[in-house]
C-alpha cells in the first residue's frame, strides 16, 4: 500500500478555489432567498421602489419638499434611499451568515469569513443592479438624470455597504451570546437609521446641536458626502468621509478578532443556556 501523500496548494490555486467557491455561494445564496434569482432582485426593486413613492408622496402632500437641494427632487429621493438600503441590506444579511456551530461548517471549504463574504456580496450585487435599472428608468421618464460628478459616487456607496458590513458583524459575533436581545437591538438599530442617517433633511440645513445627533452614524456621513457629488451646487461642510472609513475599519477588525476567537471556544449549547 502506498503511503498518503499531501497535497499542497499554491497561493494563486487557494486564491482561485476561494473565488470560485466564493461565486457559488453567492448564486446558492440569492437563490435560496426567494427561489430564484429573477424573484430574489425583484424584491430589492420593490424595496426601493416602495420607499422611493413614500418618500415622493409624503414630501409633496407635507410641502417639505423646500428641505430638499436645489436641483433634481428625484435624485435628492434616491441618493438617500440606495445608500440607507444598502447599509441596513449590509447589515441584516451580514447578521444571517452561518455561525461556527451551524451544519454547514461542517463542510471544510465552508467557513464563517467565507459565509459573510457570500451574504454581503450577494446583496450588494442585487442593490447595484436594482440601482442601474431604476437610475435607467428615471432617466428615459425625465429625459436625462444631471450627475455633478459620477465617479464621486462609488466611494460614499461603497462605504455605507462597507460600513453596513462592520455594524452587521459586530452584532453577529455578539448574537450567540444573547440571541435574544442582540437581533432586537440591531433591529431597532435599521429603524433608527430612518431619522438619524440624515437622507430626509441635507446636513448643511441642520444646526449644530442636531449635527452632534447625527454624526456617530457612518451613514450620515456618506449619504452628505454622496450629494456633494451628485449636485453641482452642494457642498458638504458638516460631513466627512474619513470617519466612515476608520469606523468601518474597527468593526470589522474587532469583528474578525471576536469571530476567530468564537471558532475556537463557541460551543452549540451557549443559545440554550442564556435566558438573554
Amino acid at each position: 500500500m502506498q503511503p498518503k501523500t499531501r497535497r499542497v496548494q499554491t497561493l494563486p490555486g487557494a486564491a482561485a478555489t476561494f473565488v470560485e467557491l466564493l461565486y457559488h455561494s453567492i448564486v446558492r445564496d440569492i437563490r435560496k432567498q426567494s427561489g430564484n434569482a429573477a424573484l430574489g432582485f425583484l424584491t430589492v426593486l420593490m424595496q426601493n421602489l416602495v420607499m422611493l413613492t413614500i418618500f415622493f408622496l409624503m414630501y409633496t402632500l407635507l410641502g417639505a419638499r423646500t428641505l430638499a437641494i436645489r436641483g433634481d427632487f428625484v435624485l435628492f429621493l434616491l441618493t438617500g434611499i440606495f445608500l440607507f438600503l444598502t447599509h441596513n441590506q449590509a447589515i441584516k444579511s451580514v447578521m444571517g451568515a452561518a455561525a461556527p456551530t451551524d451544519p454547514l461548517m461542517l463542510h471544510s471549504p465552508m467557513s464563517t469569513v467565507l459565509s459573510i463574504l457570500t451574504q454581503a456580496l450577494s446583496q450588494l450585487y442585487l442593490q447595484i443592479v436594482t440601482i442601474v435599472l431604476i437610475m435607467f428608468a428615471t432617466t428615459l421618464i425625465q429625459g436625462r438624470i444631471e450627475i455633478y460628478n459620477p465617479s464621486g459616487l462609488l466611494f460614499p456607496f461603497f462605504m455605507a455597504w462597507a460600513s453596513g458590513i462592520g455594524v452587521g458583524m459586530i452584532f453577529l459575533v455578539l448574537r450567540p451570546m444573547a440571541p435574544k436581545i442582540v437581533p432586537i437591538i440591531a433591529q431597532l438599530y435599521r429603524r433608527a437609521n430612518m431619522i438619524t442617517s440624515g437622507k430626509m433633511v441635507p446636513a448643511n440645513y441642520m444646526t449644530a446641536t442636531m449635527v452632534q445627533w447625527f454624526s456617530w452614524n457612518p451613514l450620515f456621513h456618506t449619504i452628505d458626502q454622496i450629494r456633494g457629488e451628485a449636485f453641482v451646487n452642494y457642498f458638504p461642510h458638516r460631513s466627512n468621509m474619513e470617519y466612515p472609513v476608520i469606523f468601518t475599519v474597527v468593526t470589522i477588525t474587532l469583528g474578525l478578532m471576536a469571530e476567530a476567537w468564537l471558532r475556537k471556544h463557541m460551543s452549540a449549547s451557549w443559545g440554550k443556556r442564556t435566558i438573554l
